[in-house]
């Protein structure tokens, strides 16, 4: 195969449509937008949602629950995920992000006392669940509130 005989698959261009260029084109006269009527007129149509006159459905369906927007969210470490430090290692939320453990940062980082810690690890978050607390002291490591 050559440059020069390098073709476009059939059916991959499609030619545009070229509406208002007379009536043997099939979109003649009106363009393809009928006779008359709101979705005729230059601007016209309807909003997002709008259903005539009837009460759009989003309206109609009952509403439950809010979104609070000063919701702190935090970055979530399970203990078993902390077994790939060495013994003895300071746990940073740096050196969490920089490993992988967690993706990104939130408004912080709070350790969960899902699995079991095997190593003496001293571990520095924003938050602690209490049995990750326990957790940690009781394999011989320390917490420290940031």
């Amino acid at each position: 195969m050559k440059l020069h005989e390098l073709k476009s698959a059939e059916g991959t261009r499609k030619t545009r449509n070229r509406v208002g260029r007379g009536m043997s084109s099939g979109n003649g006269k009106t363009s393809g937008r009928g006779h008359k009527g709101q979705k005729a007129r230059s601007g016209g149509g309807v909003r997002l949602g709008f259903e005539g006159g009837q009460m759009p459905l989003f309206q109609r369906l009952p509403k439950r629950g809010f979104t609070n927007i000063h919701r702190t969210e935090y970055s979530i470490v399970n203990l078993d995920s902390l077994n790939r430090f060495e013994e003895g290692t300071e746990v940073t939320p740096e050196l969490l992000l920089e490993s992988g453990v967690v993706s990104k940062l939130r408004a912080g980082i709070k350790v969960l006392g899902n699995g079991n810690l095997e190593k003496k690890l001293t571990v520095k978050a924003h938050k602690f669940s209490a049995s990750a607390k326990e957790a940690i002291e009781a394999a011989g490591g320390q917490t420290e509130v940031i």
